[in-house]
């Protein structure tokens, strides 16, 4: 009779002796799957020692007061004088989470992406995920996709959010969301 003991001394396997190569190919493959988690582990390990630790812009994103807020769309104003306003401004809401990452709602799609303020009155958003379902006609997510990464700038004034595109483009204006959620 034949045992295979685990590090803590437990019997994990009984066989009948069957010869010496039957023996040596039980102890090879509980060696390597022995190896193999060890591997897994450590590797595991690893990872979590190397979660990158927060950075300093990553703090000053976290101390931005817009942290922890929703908002609708009210009106987009271009440079060239070009105004529009949303059907539904609920349609069209921003909430910045923790962490960096922004929740969106974009007409009949929502999505996901990231954002950064490294000094107040400064903002950036990252890449954006959304949904692609095709929104009616009149819809405003070819706009507001396409302005997203052109954000450069942000004012809190009389209660509402002015994000400002590069180079004077235009502005968009939200006002607070009270029925966000969670960004979800």
């Amino acid at each position: 009779m034949i045992r295979v003991y685990d590090d803590a001394g437990n019997v994990i396997e009984t066989h009948e002796h069957k010869g010496k190569s039957h023996i040596r190919m039980k102890l090879h493959r509980l060696t390597m799957m022995s190896l193999i988690t060890a591997t897994l582990t450590f590797s595991a390990l690893a990872q979590d020692g190397d979660k990158e630790k927060p950075t300093a812009e990553a703090a000053k994103t976290e101390a931005s007061p817009l942290v922890g807020t929703s908002w609708k769309l009210t009106k987009i104003s271009y440079g060239d004088n070009t105004t529009y306003k949303p059907d539904d401004p609920t349609k069209y809401t921003l909430t910045f989470l923790t962490e960096g990452r922004v929740a969106v709602r974009i007409d009949c799609n929502r999505g996901r992406g990231t954002w950064k303020s490294l000094e107040p009155g400064r903002l950036e958003f990252g890449p954006m995920a959304t949904t692609r379902a095709m929104c009616p006609p009149d819809s405003l997510y070819d706009l507001v996709v396409r302005d997203l990464p052109n954000v450069r700038s942000y004012l809190l004034k009389d209660g509402h959010l002015f994000l400002s595109l590069l180079a004077d483009g235009g502005t968009y204006e939200f006002e607070p969301f009270e029925n966000a959620g969670n960004g979800d």
